[in-house]
């Protein structure tokens, strides 16, 4: 079983190369995004305690997201593997998710992360913005204190990572097929 974090910052391309990446390797990706408006938007005892903090303005707290995250893990028994996107984002989530995954006898094998330029990331969100109608990919202030907030939160998992031996960074600048490649490259050593 291969159960990969993958990562890097808005704009790097996760979501696309996600849905690469489970095609060819069998793999589940649970978003947490999606996993989050899914529980949300179907009332789900979980979702509802979401709601509630987030509708307070509060984070959801690490156990409610595992509990989540848990169950979609839950719900596909026979995968070859998971692609975690969106979580973990703190080294205390990074603990929760290796324990959830040691409680399924298996691991996380790699956090790879895709590397981009700043500025072409701002570039591929204006341009995102403009089909997506999303509002903070329309705003280039936005844009970028949300690529300085993955920095300031993120810096502690790729060490956290890295001490395990398991971070991959990956050039995410290219066509999707070369990036796909570089991340298959990685894949297929663990």
């Amino acid at each position: 079983m291969k159960n990969i974090v993958l990562f890097g910052p808005p704009g790097a391309g996760k979501g696309t190369q996600a849905e690469f990446l489970k095609e060819k390797y069998q793999l589940v990706h649970i978003s947490t995004g999606d996993v989050f408006r899914y529980n949300i938007k179907n009332n789900t005892d979980l979702g509802a305690l979401a709601k509630s903090y987030m509708d307070k303005g509060h984070l959801v707290p690490d156990e409610v997201t595992i509990n989540m995250l848990n169950a979609e893990v839950e719900k596909n028994p026979k995968a070859n593997g998971f692609i975690f996107d969106g979580f973990p984002r703190t080294e205390a989530q990074a603990i929760a998710l290796a324990t959830l995954m040691e409680t399924k006898n298996s691991q996380i094998n790699a956090m790879v992360a895709l590397e981009v330029d700043d500025e072409v990331l701002v570039g591929r969100l204006l341009e995102r913005g403009k089909v997506s109608g999303r509002a903070d990919d329309a705003n280039e202030a936005v844009i970028r204190e949300r690529i300085a907030e993955y920095y300031r939160k993120t810096d502690v998992l790729k060490e956290f990572y890295q001490k395990q031996d398991k971070y991959y960074g990956v050039d995410g600048v290219g066509s999707i097929e070369e990036i796909t490649e570089r991340l298959s490259n990685v894949i297929d050593k663990l």
